[in-house]
């Protein structure tokens, strides 16, 4: 359908409540999990991000896309997101450096996107109400279309999507003849976290998602990694059962987000939906082993339970969010392994975290 079919665009969400806006990006209908992002730069990393598999991300901030797109400013090989909705989304860029705008880098990708919003009161509306689905449609205004389209729309809460955005094919990073060699589970891992790790020297090895912990024992690795990625943590048995294992292996292990909740489940703690999640990238987290804060880069909409940490005997808090006190990161007694809810790698965001990186190749040299 043509640009000039429609000139308005419409949000209708769960609960009923329907916004107006104009058209950008795909014309076309796309439905998801309504969520938003509080950063203020960085949207071509948070579109291009896994773990957004399956949302539609509201932009916090006022004006998005007036620096425009790089090709080299990407967490994956394409836009991951289902749908975008901004206040301002900007056609005119200013940054020299850009290979161009962001509505052609939207068409490119086949991105359904809505400007125009009151983003403010839509934002103010999930975090009262909480992450509910969505549909947004630049190419038909009719709300009993869109709400049967709503109906066909599965809930995050047991979508297992790890393996949906994780490679079909091992590939192989960083410099073969490294002392240090790292075997990644990719649920949907950016490439930025890989990089972390090549930079400090390591040589990464990324296998699919469901990959059985026997396929890499040729591969020999000095440890392990646990990716982010999306969807529900709770319906991921397969990657329970290798941790368990790369557990009785006892080699070093460092989980990220969707990873640390996995890692988490494999020592008995459960995780569980949160109200509307954490996603932007000044988020304040405290590390209660020095004291110190750290401004974080985050996107999950599921975290692990608490109680049932403070219960373990094998598991103790080591990070702590500092706007509700959820857990931000954890490490085993027993073994060396450790894990961090929110993103160490940032891109966009601080750089405050990315020590976790070389305490995980400490943790290799160690062992």
């Amino acid at each position: 359908m043509s640009e000039s079919v429609t000139k308005s665009a419409i949000l209708l969400l769960e609960d009923g409540n329907i916004f107006y806006g104009a058209p950008f990006g795909k014309i076309g209908t796309a439905a998801g999990e309504i969520c938003f992002n509080t950063g203020m730069t960085g949207y071509q990393e948070v579109f291009t991000d896994p773990s957004y598999f399956g949302q539609i991300v509201v932009m916090n901030n006022a004006h998005i896309g007036n620096y425009g797109v790089k090709t080299s400013d990407v967490e994956s090989n394409s836009a991951k997101i289902k749908g975008l909705i901004g206040r301002n989304l900007e056609e005119r860029y200013s940054r020299i450096q850009a290979d161009g705008s962001l509505p052609k880098y939207l068409q490119d990708q086949n991105v359904v996107a809505i400007t125009g919003l009151d983003t403010r009161a839509l934002v103010s509306h999930i975090r009262d109400v909480g992450a509910m689905n969505c549909v947004i449609s630049s190419e038909t205004d009719d709300i009993n279309v869109l709400k049967e389209k709503l109906k066909e729309t599965p809930s995050m809460k047991g979508l297992e999507l790890a393996s949906v955005v994780s490679t079909k094919e091992v590939y192989e990073l960083g410099n073969p003849h490294a002392q240090l060699r790292v075997a990644v589970y990719d649920y949907g891992v950016k490439k930025s976290i890989l990089h972390c790790m090549t930079e400090r020297g390591a040589f990464v090895r990324v296998y699919p998602a469901k990959t059985p912990f026997g396929e890499i024992a040729d591969f020999n690795p000095n440890g392990y990694f646990l990716s982010n990625g999306p969807g529900d943590p709770d319906p991921m048995d397969y990657a329970v059962e290798t941790v368990k294992k790369i557990l009785e292996q006892g080699k070093p292990m460092f989980g990220i987000c969707l990873g640390h909740q996995v890692l988490a489940m494999a020592n008995g703690i459960p995780s569980f939906k949160m109200h509307h999640g954490h996603r932007g990238l000044n988020h304040p987290v405290k590390n209660v082993l020095t004291g110190r804060s750290e401004i974080t880069t985050q996107n999950h909409g599921f975290g692990i339970d608490p109680e049932a940490v403070k219960k373990s005997k094998e598991i103790e808090v080591t990070h702590v969010n500092l706007n509700d006190d959820s857990i931000e990161g954890i490490r085993m007694k027993s073994k060396p392994a450790f894990s961090v809810q929110y993103h160490p790698e940032a891109t966009p965001g601080s750089f405050d975290s990315r020590y976790l990186f070389d305490d995980f190749i400490e943790l290799l040299k160690k062992h």
